[in-house]
């Protein structure tokens, strides 16, 4: 339990804390959409820190390369699942995201599963490669930005009421989603032709 592998669990134990400030008001108005996009972006912070000092200092282990893209994954599910939820009386929006999100936990049950085939198979633990971390990076900016979105509601301007931006955004999550999937089948499927 090196410090990589304690901020990957700081990133999960940070989840729960952005939705209970997203999802509930609190009487703090569009306050707790900045404060809850504060909690996720630390939350993002912790998974840029633990990469980087456990390449830095060799600190990369069968439980980080678990546990990083794990973590990773819970955040980014959940926090469209909030998203989802919050965005259910805007029909189109809405939609789109549901739709979208289908998409990222497919992807993302898929690989994870392909993931405990290799490891079942030969022990093969497979780490992220670089289109996953693009993948990762494209899902957290359009979810970061998804969620502080509503604070900027009351200025009126249709980049942000007619969700103009969340939608360049989500297109681009779900291009780099669908594309790393399949970059990690193509890479991986001697675990799974059988």
């Amino acid at each position: 339990m090196n410090l990589p592998n304690k901020l990957s669990l700081l990133r999960v134990f940070l989840v729960p804390l952005f939705m209970v400030f997203y999802l509930c008001n609190f009487g703090l108005g569009i306050w707790r959409f900045i404060i809850a996009a504060v909690i996720y972006m630390a939350a993002g912070f912790t998974d840029f820190l633990d990469g980087s000092i456990a390449r830095k200092y060799g600190l990369v282990t069968n439980l980080g390369k678990f546990l990083d893209p794990l973590a990773d994954k819970f955040m980014v599910m959940t926090s469209l699942l909030c998203l989802c939820y919050m965005s259910a009386s805007d029909a189109v929006y809405g939609a789109c995201l549901v739709v979208s999100a289908a998409i990222v936990i497919f992807r993302e049950l898929a690989i994870t599963s392909m993931r405990l085939v290799a490891a079942s198979t030969d022990g093969s633990v497979i780490a992220a490669a670089y289109l996953g971390k693009l993948k990762t990076v494209t899902q957290m900016v359009f979810t970061t930005f998804a969620i502080v979105e509503p604070a900027f509601y009351s200025l009126e301007l249709a980049i942000f009421n007619n969700h103009i931006i969340s939608y360049v955004l989500m297109a681009l999550m779900v291009i780099m989603t669908v594309w790393s999937g399949v970059d990690y089948l193509k890479s991986y499927w001697k675990y799974i032709k059988e």
